[in-house]
């Protein structure tokens, strides 16, 4: 008889029972970063300063979680050859770092000049950011739902 052995999927690293943790944590970056985008295209119809600072603070603590969700990511993509040698998983972590970049630079805009930063500079670079996450997630699910990085092989393989 052959001996054969069944390949496992790629794993997550950085798991909790078998959950990967990045999973958990990406859809508060995404989230936050989004909910930016609203904040500035409402500003800029209504001309309600209101809606200024909630946006810096979306900017800010998708930032943190982005940092948090990297950190996880990074680990996965160090902790496992079979992630490393996937395309997508480049294509949606470099998108990821150019989203952070842009973000920061859209903070620190913000938090330098105030109202003045949200139209058109912060609208554009928050619209711009929406983009590039839509292609980052749909790079995201395929590594999941294509490659299978993070499902478990079998119930007995929770890790």
């Amino acid at each position: 008889m052959a001996n054969h052995t069944i390949p496992h999927n790629p794993h997550s690293t950085a798991s909790i029972a078998g959950h990967p943790v990045h999973a958990m944590l990406i859809p508060f970056p995404i989230a936050f970063f989004v909910a930016t985008f609203v904040c500035d295209l409402v500003f800029w119809r209504t001309g309600n300063p209101a809606w200024v600072t909630p946006s810096l603070w979306l900017l800010g603590a998708g930032l943190v979680m982005a940092a948090l969700a990297a950190l996880a990511g990074l680990t996965d993509i160090l902790g496992d050859a079979q992630i490393r040698s996937l395309r997508d998983v480049w294509l949606h972590a470099g998108g990821n770092v150019i989203v952070v970049l842009i973000e920061l630079y859209n903070w620190y805009f913000r938090y330098a000049h105030g109202e003045a930063a949200v139209v058109p500079v912060g609208l554009v670079l928050s619209l711009i950011v929406v983009l590039i996450l839509l292609f980052t997630g749909w790079k995201g699910w395929g590594m999941v739902y294509r490659h299978h990085v993070g499902v478990a092989d079998g119930p007995d393989q929770m890790r």
